[in-house]
């Protein structure tokens, strides 16, 4: 770590923390050279995500349009942002934790839907009829029955 004042190189570390959201950790450091102080944080360097449409596009993934699409199905449903943004940093967090850096959208929608099962059915259902491309009102009937099932 290069000095910010001086440009030596070689500093130690007096105080180290996590942030608050844990996303980085707060690393005070002092140069060795001069003896000043400077504040670094440390952050994970993530692989960027690909999503693989069904037509073959890839897309970088979109931590918001993931949270766009949840909110829109949530819409006048007793649902907070808050567990949204909750549901879409799970999403986000189980498709990092494979090893793979490119996820099909299919896998993305069937996350989506497991997520919004445990928060609405109501929203559930919306986003089911959009993502599955329900053409009459069977396919919803067939939906609302195997949630009642579940049950």
């Amino acid at each position: 770590m290069k000095c910010p004042f001086c440009l030596h190189t070689e500093t130690k570390v007096v105080d180290s923390r996590e942030t608050t959201d844990l996303a980085a950790t707060r690393r005070r450091r002092e140069c060795l050279d001069c003896e000043k102080r400077f504040t670094t944080y440390e952050q994970l360097d993530t692989v960027d995500l690909a999503v693989v449409k069904k037509d073959g596009r890839r897309e970088a993934f979109n931590k918001e349009k993931l949270t766009r699409g949840m909110l829109k199905a949530c819409e006048k449903r007793p649902i907070g942002r808050e567990k949204v943004e909750a549901s879409v940093a799970a999403i986000e967090a189980q498709l990092r934790k494979g090893d793979r850096a490119e996820v099909s959208s299919r896998k993305v929608g069937e996350l989506v839907m497991e997520q919004l099962k445990k928060l609405d059915h109501v929203a559930y259902v919306r986003f089911a009829s959009v993502y599955r491309s329900f053409r009459d009102i069977s396919q919803f009937e067939k939906e609302i029955k195997m949630l009642k099932q579940q049950r």
